[in-house]
């Protein structure tokens, strides 16, 4: 078995980097590793040698009894977290087992969570409970299948092991991919140093990694600062085109690449409303549902402030140091500023897909607007909402046939309203705005609309299903059922019709936890 290990086809990436950038750690055997799931897709898509290991086998190297590299390490970072900085968290509980080159050439970092105790781990025991465990695997999969970028799950091990939260309850490790794991804290634990060798050395490595066009720019530090804020503006606008509330959007959960990464207190919204917030640790709603881009624009400051030796060095060499660092200052609060701007224009453009809208107008912007401001007063619930606008948008009228399928598609919407008046304006609004559209035909139309809202997303109350039934009884096959479910997001899916219900009153979901 060693010589398939041998050649599982890890490679070494980050570990390149000097010893300051991490800790070289093992991670610690557990008594009884379980397989859970395993992505065989996307272990093949990985190129990952598992063709000649059992269930035992991968339960072995996913729990990290079975250590397929020499190199593996936990990342120091520091972070601000809920606006107070922490000069130094690093990877406490997550170890780095090395990288796979995939199908399409793209190097990813895979990293075992709850594999045991890290130099960063200060007072953590480095474990994970199953919960959380199986949260993480439901979310990470279900936003890859609704088209958001993020970690991926490989595989979740039960360890045969206890570990201590509020009671004592089973430990799991869970098994991510991601293009890279480095974050606006990874950038301000150098910082925090004085370290400017090693921010250099980073933002290379990022450039490098990720932006390699970057490197015959004028400014190619200025581009980093620039290319993050547009990744981030872009997600964060998909992020809240599903609903989706990450609810803890700290410096060190802000990747570098673009992908979401954490979910620990995510959450999707079931009534809209916009200053929701699920995160139990979230008390003052600094991460909440509306203030999620404001969020991604002070994490983008804090970049920029780590950024701003380079960019000043790479100002005109003419310039004496006190203007280079004004000029410095002066270009990074540019990109900063421009934030806002990008994230709207992210937002809207995903806004008129959502809504059937193929043109352009000046008017679609508070269209928009006017609709969640309606879903607000009206306590309408956010997915099925823009569902099933997708029938009305199929059956705009156009003969006594046609006629019936929109009095009928509209009725099944206006019932998700507590207050109907303001959505039957905004209704007529849109209606009239469709008609301004260029020739579709009215299937096509629903067809679009129907790809980009979707039917099935985790709900929280499904989520918390799944998770007691594996905790109270063993019992997995919700989770895989589930798991199934929310795998194709975008299709109706016959006989699996409740899983797009929102929550009965008794089964509201108020509060979401870390689960460290």
């Amino acid at each position: 078995m060693s010589d398939d290990f041998a050649r599982f086809g890890l490679l070494k990436g980050y570990a390149n980097l000097p010893d300051r950038f991490y800790a070289r750690v093992k991670p610690t055997p557990v008594r009884r590793p379980n397989l859970i799931q395993f992505n065989r897709t996307l272990a093949l898509q990985l190129n990952l040698n598992i063709s000649a290991l059992e269930e035992l086998g991968l339960a072995a190297v996913f729990s990290g009894n079975t250590l397929i590299g020499s190199d593996s390490i936990a990342m120091a970072y520091a972070g601000h977290q809920f606006g107070h900085f922490v000069p130094q968290l690093g990877d406490g509980r997550a170890i780095l087992l090395g990288e796979a080159q995939d199908r399409e050439g793209i190097r990813r970092e895979i990293q075992l969570k709850g594999s045991g105790r890290t130099p960063y781990s200060r007072n953590g025991d480095g474990r994970a409970a199953l919960g959380p465990v199986l949260r993480e695997y439901l979310l990470s999969e279900a936003m890859y299948a609704l088209g958001v970028p993020g970690t991926r799950a490989l595989a979740a091990v039960t360890t045969g092991e206890w570990v201590a939260r509020e009671a004592m309850v089973p430990g799991a490790i869970f098994t991510r991919v991601a293009l890279s794991h480095v974050r606006v804290g990874s950038f301000q634990f150098f910082a925090a140093r004085a370290d400017q060798e090693g921010i250099k050395l980073l933002a290379d490595y990022v450039i490098n990694r990720h932006y390699p066009e970057l490197k015959a720019t004028e400014r190619p530090y200025l581009e980093l600062l620039r290319v993050v804020g547009e990744r981030q503006a872009s997600l964060i606008a998909r992020w809240m085109h599903m609903g989706f509330i990450h609810g803890v959007m700290n410096t060190d959960n802000m990747t570098l690449s673009g992908e979401t990464i954490d979910f620990g207190p995510c959450a999707f919204l079931d009534s809209y409303d916009p200053a929701t917030v699920y995160s139990s640790i979230d008390s003052g709603g600094r991460y909440s549902y509306e203030n999620q881009p404001h969020a991604a624009q002070w994490n983008l400051a804090r970049l920029a402030e780590t950024l701003l030796p380079l960019i000043s060095s790479g100002s005109d060499s003419d310039s004496n140091s006190n203007s280079n660092s004004d000029k410095a200052v002066n270009l990074a609060t540019s990109v900063i500023e421009k934030f806002p701007s990008q994230f709207e224009a992210y937002w809207l453009a995903g806004m008129r897909v959502k809504l059937g809208l193929v043109s352009h107008e000046a008017e679609d912007l508070q269209l928009a607007r006017d609709l969640l401001i309606a879903m607000h007063h009206g306590q309408a619930d956010f997915t099925r909402t823009f569902r099933r606008l997708c029938d009305v948008a199929g059956a705009v009228p156009g003969g006594r046939a046609d006629t019936f399928l929109a009095e009928e598609a509209t009725a099944s919407v206006r019932t998700l309203f507590s207050d109907r008046s303001r959505f039957d304006d905004w209704l007529e609004r849109w209606r009239i705005r469709l008609e301004r559209e260029l020739p579709d035909t009215q299937q096509g139309r629903a067809v679009l609309m129907r790809a980009a809202n979707p039917a099935f997303i985790p709900r929280n109350h499904r989520v918390e299903r799944v998770i007691r039934a594996a905790l109270e009884h063993e019992d997995f096959q919700p989770f895989e059922e589930l798991l199934t479910v929310l795998s194709s997001p975008y299709t109706d899916q016959a006989g699996f019709e409740d899983y797009s219900l929102p929550p009965r009153p008794e089964e509201r979901v108020l509060q979401t936890f870390c689960g460290t």
